[in-house]
């Protein structure tokens, strides 16, 4: 289990991810992590968009939906 401190970063509150959590998490700096809630209550923080991954379920399935209107459209 990793532990981390919470700091200030200016007006706001902070958390530092060490080298090996990053490497865990497979992020970089710059990258958007997400707070999710998970099962039984607790938390998770990923970088997993559940709301991106919603929207491209979406776009795919009219995408399948109406591949020949998209096929006619892009003539």
């Amino acid at each position: 289990m990793l532990s981390f401190k919470i700091t200030t970063v200016g007006a706001s509150s902070g958390v530092i991810l060490t080298k090996e959590a990053m490497a865990r998490l497979r992020v970089k700096k710059g990258d958007t992590l997400h707070l999710t809630e998970a099962p039984g209550g607790g938390y998770r923080l990923t970088p997993y968009d559940p709301d991106f991954a919603r929207q491209m379920a979406l776009a795919e399935d009219i995408m399948h939906d109406d591949r020949e209107v998209l096929r006619a459209l892009a003539k």
